[in-house]
């Protein structure tokens, strides 16, 4: 628990704390995704790949740019941490801090995924979620959120005197990906990052802000899709943690493997254009 403040409220404080909250990244100005251009060809794509990702573990997969990803659970309540990265050059991956400023704590139907700097360019547009209708709960709660980092044995050191736990999904993360690029494990976890909690139902509770989870309400049947913008390389762990309702890195926890289905559409949507790296000059100011 955090101390109690030590410090006296001004005669202001209830001013102060009432001023109304101002948008950070309006979103009038973001070019957003025609969602209906999407759609208009997933009627007829045809499955080209399948992966089924074993629980505790992580696996790799491509996803060519045009292309759908969708991420099913098959078996059993199971959250997945994902990571994306651009195929042909993994110092571009998924931005998880910008995707959350432009689109909010939790993703969905129509949100898209961006990359780091320099790069910062729309990689991934969601265009199929079946746990759209769940919102935000009572608690604060939802589905699908950027605002956790991963599960990793670093924490679980700390937190557990010195436990040494390797199923956590950033050890899962970069076995996989060491695994698919052939770079040694210390060069691979550089580029594991911040994820999308793929089913994970999280929120910050109201008293004390604190980061919470709970019990994913994902069923056997549901996924989440999104349309690859360019070629991306994914890797996503199945949770040890589960379903997320108790703990994170359990082997106790009751875990199940996650599956991944790429699709290949007849046709590109309409108008549709991969889109090229972020138009900033990276001149920070200096003249040449």
């Amino acid at each position: 628990m955090k101390p109690d403040p030590i410090t006296q409220p001004p005669s202001d404080a209830s001013a102060r704390k009432a001023i109304q909250p101002v948008v950070c990244y309006p979103r009038d100005t973001l070019p957003l995704a025609d969602l209906a251009a999407y759609r208009a060809v997933r009627d007829d794509m045809e499955l080209v790949e399948t992966v089924v990702i074993p629980p505790r573990e992580a696996a790799t997969w491509e996803v060519p740019a045009g292309h759908f990803c969708r991420m099913l659970c098959s078996e059993g309540p199971q959250v997945g941490d994902l990571n994306l990265f651009n195929l042909h050059d993994i110092e571009e991956r998924f931005f998880s801090g910008k995707t959350r400023a432009l689109n909010g704590t939790h993703v969905g139907l129509g949100d898209q995924l961006f990359s780091n700097f320099p790069y910062m360019r729309p990689i991934a547009t969601i265009t199929h979620d079946t746990l759209d209708w769940y919102g935000f709960d009572e608690f604060g709660g939802s589905v699908h959120d950027v605002i956790g980092t991963r599960c990793d044995p670093y924490t679980n050191n700390l937190l557990s005197n010195g436990g040494q736990y390797h199923h956590c999904c950033h050890s899962n993360l970069t076995r996989a990906l060491s695994q698919k690029t052939g770079l040694p494990l210390a060069e691979a976890e550089r580029h594991v990052h911040d994820v999308l909690n793929v089913f994970m139902c999280t929120g910050f509770t109201r008293d004390t802000g604190q980061y919470f989870m709970k019990a994913s309400p994902v069923r056997p049947g549901d996924y989440l899709e999104f349309f690859a913008e360019i070629d991306l390389l994914g890797c996503m762990s199945a949770c040890p943690g589960g379903d997320c309702s108790a703990q994170h890195s359990s082997d106790t926890a009751a875990c199940y493997p996650m599956v991944v289905e790429i699709y290949k559409p007849k046709r590109l949507p309409e108008g549709w254009q991969s889109p090229p790296r972020n138009g900033y000059d990276r001149s920070h100011g200096v003249q040449a």
